[in-house]
């Protein structure tokens, strides 16, 4: 991919981006996304990946402010472009708190955050925009929330607070509560004794709760499953 000027010339990248179009892929994913309502074009992560790396050498700048974030892949390279940079935790945060406001599925919210490997380093000053993002009302910015508290806090530091948060989640939407079940099924494998007394106190919904339990049960890693199953509501 060559020098783009993204002003005069981002609609020769959006046919570009066509250009590398897989039809069968593109079908498989739509389904898996659930929603109707996203276009999409059909190219796979990796290459997204790839081609994120090389618009980080370029006018990133540019290239978001032109970003008409009509297709799912924009959407994703937007993300991804973001989580990619090397720049202080302030401005990185600032720039994806401004690309969040576009998601509208679970893969633009997970592979994003996923790639969002300085987050890591600036845990402390990351958890007060995870509040923010759980008390949104706009459910995939809970989302948010959850993925990066599943990705990035399950730690000795940060485990108690991962309990208080979810018990202050009042969202009643299948996607915050399947990465709540996510969350609290990859505690269960990390910290199971705690997560299993938290459980025991819990005041989530039963239908997320029961999800967590399943997950857990469903995984390799965990042994004492006998238990697990008698725990269901």
């Amino acid at each position: 991919m060559e020098l783009i000027d993204w002003e005069n010339h981002y609609q020769d990248f959006i046919t570009y981006l066509f250009s590398l179009r897989d039809e069968k892929y593109r079908n498989f994913t739509f389904k898996l996304l659930n929603n109707d309502k996203i276009n999409m074009i059909g190219i796979r992560i990796p290459e997204l990946k790839k081609m994120s790396k090389m618009i980080v050498k370029m006018d990133y700048m540019s290239f978001i402010k032109n970003n008409s974030h009509e297709y799912f892949e924009e959407i994703m390279l937007h993300g991804l472009v973001v989580t990619s940079l090397k720049i202080p935790f302030n401005e990185s945060i600032a720039l994806f708190n401004d690309y969040i406001k576009y998601i509208d599925n679970w893969s633009c919210c997970d592979s994003v955050i996923a790639n969002y490997k300085s987050f890591n380093k600036n845990l402390d000053a990351g958890l007060k925009y995870i509040k923010k993002y759980l008390n949104s009302k706009n459910s995939w910015i809970n989302r948010v929330g959850i993925v990066l508290l599943l990705d990035y806090y399950i730690k000795d530091d940060y485990i108690d607070k991962i309990y208080d948060l979810i018990d202050n989640i009042k969202v009643d939407e299948y996607y915050v509560k399947m990465a709540i079940a996510w969350l609290l099924s990859t505690c269960l494998i990390k910290y199971y004794d705690k997560t299993i007394e938290y459980l025991k106190r819990t005041n989530i919904d039963d239908w997320t709760y029961n999800k967590a339990i399943q997950k857990a049960i469903e995984s390799y890693r965990i042994k004492n499953k006998d238990e697990l199953r008698t725990m269901k509501r």
